[in-house]
């Protein structure tokens, strides 16, 4: 990608998500692109609500409101939707991807509103209410994502979600400590009291073996989610497939690495080396070329089912 936007959506990708950044290499030139800056806006959302820049807190902040800034990004994304021009490059790209791909503006907009569930404060005292969570930061993503792809019917638009959500999933397990030190809990409250874990002592080590039962189940939780988003293969290109099948298992090991450090997991921030995703692009690949044969399973029963 020569152009500027094209440039500025992969230095986004390349600095902040070099899990996502191995599997986006797979699409054709045209997914990519519209992959990568579709990222670059969801980068650039979050940046903005937490004043931060690729994750990391920014040299100069804007010294205004967190609401104040989800105002602004919710009027800038209307205003994509509605053709204005654009200064801001990530917006600027995202309205080529949302306009070009015809992306329903209620999924943005509802993206926009897992922020601002973290501009609330909001406590999540069951599950459903973590899963309602995961389902607008990363779900959401995921359903844009398969527009991209060319995959608009509902049936895989669920295995889409269903991708994001275990992704989402997987991330509060490796970030639980990260997260409790700015101030954010996604672990349903009912689960902290069940494990006798106080929530203002999350981060104390006393802990962390019932911390790690806790991520176990996350962990656990995630996978009928990935068998779900596996059966999703069969409907997309096959680039497009192997670069889904290697996202998810790059995901998936992270998971898997989580609970085998058990406690130790938030000693070091856990991710996917080299050795790791050669292996995962060997076994998406392999997935890819057997989902163009095979019947997916029918998605499970009981999964988090989205809004229509």
């Amino acid at each position: 990608m020569t152009d500027k936007l094209g440039q500025h959506a992969a230095q986004t990708i390349a600095a902040g998500s070099r899990s996502f950044a191995t599997a986006a290499r797979l699409f054709d030139p045209a997914t990519r692109r519209s992959a990568l800056m579709l990222y670059a806006w969801c980068r650039h959302c979050d940046d903005v609500i937490d004043d931060q820049q690729l994750g990391f807190r920014a040299q100069e902040t804007t010294g205004e409101s967190s609401e104040t800034r989800l105002n602004e990004l919710r009027h800038l994304t209307r205003r994509a939707y509605a053709g204005e021009p654009m200064q801001s490059p990530a917006f600027a790209a995202f309205q080529e991807v949302a306009l070009g791909h015809g992306i329903p503006e209620r999924y943005p907009l509802a993206h926009l509103d897992g922020f601002a569930m973290d501009v609330a404060q909001r406590r999540y005292v069951t599950l459903d209410d973590t899963l309602g969570y995961c389902y607008h930061v990363a779900g959401v993503v995921g359903i844009m994502m398969a527009w991209i792809m060319g995959a608009k019917d509902e049936a895989t638009l669920d295995r889409a979600c269903d991708l994001g959500m275990a992704f989402q999933l997987t991330n509060i397990a490796r970030d639980i400590i990260e997260d409790v030190q700015i101030g954010r809990c996604y672990l349903p409250a009912q689960w902290l009291e069940e494990a006798g874990i106080p929530r203002q002592e999350m981060t104390a080590l006393r802990h962390r073996e019932a911390l790690a039962g806790l991520a176990r189940q996350l962990i656990d939780l995630a996978e009928p989610y990935y068998a779900s988003a596996h059966g999703g293969l069969t409907a997309l290109p096959p680039r497009c497939a192997w670069a889904i099948a290697t996202a998810r298992g790059v995901y998936r090991e992270i998971g898997i690495k989580v609970k085998a450090h058990g406690a130790r997991a938030w000693d070091t921030r856990i991710s996917t080396g080299k050795v790791d995703k050669a292996r995962l692009l060997g076994q998406g690949l392999a997935q890819a070329m057997a989902s163009r044969w095979q019947r997916p399973a029918p998605r499970a029963s009981g999964l988090w089912q989205r809004p229509g």
